[in-house]
């Protein structure tokens, strides 16, 4: 099986994604927030340059209602 180009970028934005997740294990906060952004970010350049749009839209999805909590949640 050919690997997909890119893996190190895909795997940069997964690996901030589990540091964020860690973080929001133990309530790290605002500081998941900013890297669960981050890591979306990647994905979404990720799912650009493999033109997946399912990463595309989960991802900047994603982002989006991170950035709503941090902006408009208590």
């Amino acid at each position: 099986m050919k690997n997909k180009p890119y893996q190190r970028l895909a795997w940069l934005g997964t690996a901030i994604l589990l540091l964020a997740a860690t973080l929001a294990a133990f309530n790290f906060y605002p500081m998941y927030v900013f890297l669960f952004c981050i890591a979306n970010g990647i994905w979404v350049a990720v799912g650009v340059l493999w033109k997946e749009k399912s990463l595309i839209v989960l991802n900047a999805g994603l982002t989006f209602i991170y950035l709503l909590g941090l902006f408009f949640g208590s």
